[in-house]
């Protein structure tokens, strides 16, 4: 694997991991009153996790056992163009999102996943299912994930590889929630502001449209390689 490939990988997994279920969730438990509940937090981030690291290995290695009978196409310029006319569509594509219908019609989900999160009904096993329904709710409108996994299929990498580098992924998804987790451990209180803003920009933000446009860009990055058409 290049270091261009691996580049892109890391930044989607980096998108990836200011979902509402990598991050947001998380950040609502961080704030809840008194100390941090580390290991309820960990529980939740470990799950979601291990989940989006079993879905993206059986589909990439799903994929994988059909890539003999296809490989010839998809190392195609034809392809190729496709996917860099596709990633260029998507880049600018992001510029005309509709800020405030997304706003509208996600507002009410993100409270629902607010209040289920701060209850302390089901104790363990109750926030482990909340994990993996926030996760599986996702799963299908990560397009970085998807992305990620459709780059790692045609990676050429063999099974342990592209198990290793998935685990990599999943791990990166939720190293900022971690870091946010030490961040409140270690100061308590004082990080409540922190939180709470992060926390509004991710409710308020247009974070869609910039989502969709770095992906488009990383797949336009990938096209142009493969066609020469940019220097590695």
């Amino acid at each position: 694997m290049d270091l261009a490939l691996l580049g892109s990988l890391a930044a989607l997994a980096l998108i990836d991991s200011t979902s509402f279920g990598t991050l947001l969730i998380p950040i609502w438990l961080l704030l809840r009153p008194g100390p941090a509940r580390a290991g309820r937090i960990s529980i939740f981030l470990g799950t979601v996790a291990a989940f989006y690291f079993a879905v993206g290995l059986a589909v990439a290695l799903g994929a994988g056992a059909f890539l003999p009978r296809i490989g010839g196409l998809l190392g195609t310029r034809p392809v190729a163009w496709a996917q860099l006319v596709l990633g260029v569509a998507l880049f600018f594509v992001s510029f005309r999102l509709d800020r405030g219908r997304r706003k509208s019609s996600g507002g009410g989900r993100l409270i629902r996943w607010r209040e289920r999160a701060l209850a302390d009904r089901g104790g363990v096993a109750g926030l482990a299912g909340l994990a993996l329904a926030a996760a599986a709710a996702e799963v299908t409108t990560m397009l970085p994930y998807l992305a990620a996994i459709g780059l790692l299929t045609t990676s050429g990498l063999d099974p342990a590889g592209v198990a290793l580098v998935m685990a990599g992924y999943c791990l990166l998804m939720i190293v900022p929630a971690l870091l946010l987790l030490a961040a409140r451990l270690a100061a308590g209180d004082r990080v409540t502001p922190l939180l709470t803003r992060i926390s509004d920009w991710m409710v308020n933000s247009n974070a869609l449209a910039w989502i969709v446009g770095i992906v488009g860009f990383l797949l336009a990055r990938d096209a142009a390689f493969r066609l020469g058409l940019i220097g590695a």
